[in-house]
């Protein structure tokens, strides 16, 4: 059964970073907190932000729930459907790939046994190409969360990686720290 708009109840603790970041703005420009506001929403829901919980986002900053649907698809941040604990997003852009992205994409796809998008059967790992992560000189990257990992170039570095995301657990949300 889908969440209605009166469902969805950020943690009191959410609640006072959120109307931290609304009170930076002037009366009728609170719509400018809508990013942190979105990163909010993903951490205290999941790693993913539900229309109901845009719908809940727009009742807070009173706006019209298409203005935070319109922000929530345009940048690669936000997840639309449910994730897995790590969310790896590999730099599929041309320097990435001239090192090797491309190929790094295929084994994790092979070794993990998802495409582009999904999440692994134990809901461990969810695989997403994105754009640019701004790390050309050390490609092939991907990030997780608010880390980089560099230099993952060759099948031995990923299996390491792979492993070592096994075993590591959930990080804070930055706006928790």
């Amino acid at each position: 059964m889908a969440e209605t708009i009166n469902e969805v109840k950020f943690s009191d603790e959410a609640m006072a970073e959120i109307q931290r970041y609304i009170s930076h703005y002037p009366e009728g420009r609170q719509k400018s907190a809508i990013l942190p506001i979105l990163h909010i929403a993903q951490a205290e829901f999941g790693g993913w932000v539900s229309p109901e919980v845009m719908d809940k986002v727009a009742e807070i900053l009173n706006i019209q729930p298409i203005e935070v649907y319109e922000v929530a698809t345009f940048y690669t941040m936000f997840n639309l459907k449910p994730v897995g604990k790590h969310v790896l997003e590999v730099c599929r852009t041309g320097p990435c790939c001239l090192r090797g992205a491309d190929q790094m994409i295929d084994m994790i796809k092979q070794k993990l046994n998802i495409e582009e998008g999904e999440t692994t059967a134990d809901g461990m790992f969810t695989l997403k190409p994105v754009e640019c992560l701004a790390s050309c000189g050390s490609g092939p990257m991907l990030q997780v969360r608010e880390l980089f990992y560099e230099n993952i170039d060759s099948e031995e570095k990923l299996d390491e990686f792979l492993e070592m995301m096994r075993h590591k657990e959930h990080e804070t949300p930055t706006w928790k720290k």
